[in-house]
């Protein structure tokens, strides 16, 4: 755990109060401007706002407090102020007052409770208590502040979003900490925005083209959930639990005590986007760190707390919790989407990040009394915003009531975490019979969840793994979860997870099933990498990261998390499988259209699929039994035409071969391969020396190119 941290060399400036004018009521936050700052926040029912000035981040009490007038210094549901002489970096905080009627409005307004800025860029967390923000005292020595930021001052160099195509687009799923918080990263700063630039020659090398980055919005881990059986304290590691959502994670600054919260993140993104990767941040819209009504108070719940969460119409003192985390965000009330959508706006155009991902995305497509809308406000306001128009919106379209919305998610440019993808290929690639079709629609992207309504298979998000459940490595290890170390009786994470263990459970010394293993690494990898739709890949998965078996590790940061790169150094053969696949879904167009298969024939007649089984035109829709299937896809323009051959039976199998005058079949891809030869390279292609038939060993996935014959003879 990373947290703020003060030294003699922060710098903060004079708190000088030369005069307190009204101000404007627009933008909210505090923005700097040539004589002052403008303060504007939101709250309809508040009857008395403070506005509190530190002279530094660890001082228990303000230096000066301002009392706005209701009269002066509120218009309509705003309140503000301009105060002459503050400057960038001042301290700032608020306290308010209004109406107690919780049972019946869901107000809890108390003024003992110092409140953050929802709106702030930068927040300082040396004195923060958790504990003291629960309960009706005053938590004023305990309490995280907010920063003014000068957001003007950086140079971008010219850096603009990239704006690669999706259809072009390899995600890698990553947390900033765990990227690098091992000492074997060999980073200055571990666990922060500045160490992921060590890490982008890396990337660049893998061939990934955006980072999904988990939460960076400032987060509370300093919260202790529990102790492990270890007797370590369990933080809330992957930081599902924001309060300040236009604010940079504190702890993942080198500097924090120096207010480089902003240049930190920037320099991040300005760097990678020198490496051509795209950044897109993994946002949580649907809940916050307040928690129920046992939680703590930090900014929303003081303000607004009627306005921004889903409360019991009959007791408005309960919160409904549609996400399993407490609370629930009121995402359509007007001005809680109206902070949605300008938050997002701010970090593209302040920031410029590329991508969102909406964590639990379909609890911000319920109404005020928690009912699925057809038309939400704030999700079609995301998708029509001018400013975020060639910005990456992507859905994780269910929640924790229940609501699942994978293939019919409001709106028609989101692309969705595809949950029956991970599903489906993994039980094909374990063994599972009878599962050709579901497999077929998965590797075209998908068009019976997403063609119905016009969307195409770049709004499928197509994964195997993800932060949130098995890695990779563990996925092939384990037939069960082993989670005793989060302190819950092995009783959180998901039950099934269509896993195998290739035949010992957990760590082996049997080079029989190690090798195994790492085929059926290779060919959920190869799967993913050879259908369309949006691959992601989950970090550290290219050389076998472990989490020994945990498949929720939320609360663990520490070495079961972190990325072992020693491990990374030893795991060659599964790092440069992952490398050449990427490059070979690039290399070949038919692997990466935009666009559903509708039948349309290339220049040698080849329609744009033809599905097959171990015999041609014989996918085996029908055979419950059926573990095989193969394909041959057409090259148009000057694309070669492909063929694939998924063969997930235990025994070798002689696939039948098309035939395509004047051309030839050569090997590209054989997963049952050693090093060097699992991927070959463009241009060293194997030819085969059959022509009519491939054998494909048991558990391998197979792809071969079509080339050029030297005659004009046919096959």
């Amino acid at each position: 755990m990373t947290t703020s941290r003060l030294d003699d060399t922060r710098v903060c400036p004079p708190t000088t109060v030369k005069a307190v004018t009204p101000g404007r009521p627009q933008p909210l936050g505090a923005t700097p401007d040539a004589t002052g700052v403008n303060f504007a926040v939101y709250s309809e029912r508040a009857t008395s706002v403070d506005l509190l000035l530190f002279d530094h981040c660890t001082d228990e009490r303000p230096s000066h407090v301002i009392t706005l007038d209701p009269q002066r210094n509120r218009s309509f549901h705003f309140w503000h102020c301009h105060v002459e002489g503050l400057q960038p970096g001042q301290v700032y905080a608020y306290r308010m007052d209004g109406p107690s009627h919780t049972r019946e409005l869901g107000t809890r307004f108390n003024h003992r409770k110092v409140l953050l800025d929802p709106y702030a860029r930068a927040n300082t967390n040396e004195l923060w208590d958790r504990v003291h923000a629960i309960g009706p005292e005053d938590n004023c020595a305990y309490s995280m502040r907010s920063m003014v930021v000068d957001l003007h001052s950086y140079d971008w160099e010219g850096d603009e979003p990239l704006r690669t195509p999706l259809a072009d687009t390899v995600i890698y799923e990553m947390h900033v900490r765990g990227l690098t918080a091992s000492p074997t990263s060999g980073s200055e700063h571990p666990g922060t925005f500045s160490a992921v630039v060590d890490k982008i020659p890396y990337l660049k090398e893998l061939g990934v083209t955006a980072v999904e980055l988990l939460p960076v919005f400032d987060f509370d881990d300093r919260q202790v959930l529990r102790t492990g059986p270890d007797g370590r304290r369990l933080h809330n590691y992957w930081g599902y639990d924001s309060f300040g959502f236009f604010a940079p994670h504190t702890g993942y600054c080198a500097t924090p005590h120096l207010a480089t919260h902003i240049t930190e993140f920037r320099d991040m993104v300005k760097e990678l986007h020198k490496a051509g990767i795209e950044v897109i941040l993994d946002v949580v819209f649907n809940h916050t760190s307040e928690g129920n009504e046992h939680g703590p108070t930090i900014s929303f719940r003081g303000q607004a707390n009627e306005v921004y969460y889903h409360l019991w119409p009959e007791d408005r003192r309960h919160y409904m919790d549609f996400t399993g985390c407490g609370n629930a965000v009121n995402a359509n009330h007007p001005a809680v989407a109206k902070f949605i959508i300008e938050c997002l706006e701010y970090w593209v155009t302040e920031h410029h990040v590329d991508g969102f991902r909406f964590d639990l995305a379909s609890e911000l497509s319920r109404g005020a009394e928690g009912y699925e809308m057809d038309v939400p406000p704030v999700l079609w306001g995301i998708e029509l915003s001018s400013v975020l128009a060639e910005t990456k919106i992507i859905a994780e379209p269910w929640d924790g009531g229940g609501l699942y919305q994978v293939g019919r998610f409001p709106g028609k440019r989101w692309s969705q975490w595809n949950g029956p993808f991970r599903d489906d290929v993994r039980r094909f690639v374990r063994g599972d019979g009878g599962l050709v079709g579901a497999v077929a629609s998965r590797i075209g992207g998908s068009r019976d969840l997403f063609h119905k309504d016009g969307e195409l298979p770049t709004n499928s998000i197509n994964f195997v793994t993800c932060h949130d459940g098995f890695t990779l490595n563990d996925l092939v290890s384990y037939d069960h979860k082993h989670n005793h170390a989060n302190g819950e009786a092995n009783a959180d994470g998901a039950h099934e997870n269509f896993s195998w263990n290739c035949g010992v459970e957990g760590p082996t010394d049997d080079p029989e099933i190690d090798r195994l293993r790492v085929r059926q690494i290779k060919n959920l990898a190869a799967i993913l990498l050879l259908s369309r739709g949006v691959p992601m890949l989950l970090a550290g998965d290219e050389f076998r990261n472990s989490q020994n078996g945990n498949n929720n590790a939320y609360c663990q940061d520490n070495e079961l998390s972190w990325l072992d790169w020693d491990q990374a150094d030893k795991e060659t053969e599964v790092r440069a499988f992952f490398q050449r696949m990427i490059a070979l879904r690039k290399r070949y167009g038919a692997l990466h259209e935009a666009a559903f298969f509708t039948g349309r024939r290339n220049a040698r007649d080849l329609p744009d699929v033809e599905w097959h089984g171990v015999e041609l035109g014989k996918p085996g829709w029908e055979d419950t039994e059926a573990r095989v299937l193969s394909y041959t896809l057409a090259g148009f323009g000057d694309d070669p035409d492909l063929h694939v051959i998924l063969n997930m039976f235990h025994l070798g199998l002689d696939f039948e071969l098309p035939r395509i005058p004047g051309r030839r079949w050569a090997r590209v891809v054989d997963t049952s391969y050693g090093e060097g030869q699992d991927v070959l390279p463009g241009g060293r292609e194997a030819a085969l020396e059959r022509t009519d038939v491939y054998h494909a060993n048991g558990r391998s996935v197979v792809v071969l190119v079509s080339v050029p014959r030297s005659d004009d003879g046919e096959q």
